[in-house]
């Protein structure tokens, strides 16, 4: 799940179609666009040859499945990997895994209760890897290898997947050209989240292939911006509680000006995230719902 601050544009590429990205890459755009999937979730295969991963299979969504079906024909799927357990991401992965043979190899599972922004936003439940990949560990075909780095902060249990032969990033939620994404307490954490950012800044990736809208040509450029973006509306916050307590739904329309309505709550969390950073540091506390100075 991410999010955006305004409405989806057209779609890159038709519904169920294969694209073509680079010769080990293709995407298939799955059927759920809204505000917070931009134009949907879109499921990339990687591998040129006979072997082939597929990440993010998306939601349960049978048209999208038997898109996803007919792209793989022919090939052998040795990898179902997933970034994170959202409904938009992994729960097309048992269906597959049945149609295909193939394991499930990825993120941890991961479901609590939410309070998150959208009533289909929280984890899938029925999530069942078959091996869960560590930071820094692959999986590989006789073309690629994909190996795990461990990006929490939207959740806990988020992964991006390095393509080593052509150096790109696959970033689930974590980073997207089209928007930031949603940090939602208590599991998604502001500080890990600015953590994995750096993590990405450090590295040298050629591009990015996020889960919800267009590749990223410049990543660096772009995790800088965003790391940036986090810090200025942490000094709004600082700025807003120096004037006078007040609540996290309180601060929303005076940092976010004209907000697609449906994306307030989504708003609120993530100021609700930078508080409890700053409340961790010591810049923050709380009584109730009423934030004041630390």
């Amino acid at each position: 799940m991410a999010r955006s601050a305004s409405a989806p544009e057209q779609q890159s590429a038709p519904t169920g179609e294969v694209e073509v990205l680079e010769p080990l890459v293709r995407r298939v755009l799955a059927p759920n666009p809204s505000p917070y999937t931009y134009t949907g979730t879109q499921t990339y295969i990687v591998g040129a040859g006979e072997d082939v991963a597929v990440i993010d299979p998306g939601p349960a969504d049978e048209a999208h499945l038997d898109a996803l079906v007919r792209a793989l024909e022919g090939r052998i799927v040795t990898a179902i990997a997933c970034t994170h357990t959202h409904r938009d991401h992994s729960p097309a992965a048992a269906p597959l895994a049945a149609r295909t043979g193939a394991p499930i190899i990825g993120c941890a599972p991961l479901a609590i209760e939410s309070d998150g922004p959208r009533a289909d936003a929280p984890f899938d439940t029925d999530y069942s890897p078959d091996r869960i990949l560590a930071d820094g560990e692959a999986i590989a075909g006789p073309d690629w290898t994909l190996r795990a780095v461990h990006t929490p902060g939207h959740v806990s249990n988020h992964l991006c997947f390095a393509l080593e032969e052509s150096a790109a990033l696959f970033t689930g939620d974590h980073v997207m050209g089209w928007s930031t994404s949603v940090v939602v307490p208590p599991d998604g954490d502001m500080a890990d989240y600015m953590a994995s950012l750096e993590k990405l800044q450090q590295r040298e990736d050629r591009i990015y292939y996020p889960a919800h809208g267009p590749a990223v040509e410049n990543p660096r450029q772009l995790v800088r911006g965003m790391m940036g973006h986090r810090r200025q509306r942490e000094r709004q916050i600082l700025r807003l509680l120096g004037e006078n307590a007040q609540s996290a739904a309180d601060m929303v329309p005076q940092m976010y000006k004209g907000l697609d309505p449906r994306l307030i709550p989504a708003a609120r969390m993530s100021v609700t995230a930078h508080l409890i950073d700053l409340e961790r540091r010591g810049q923050a506390a709380r009584s109730g719902d009423i934030w004041r100075e630390g």
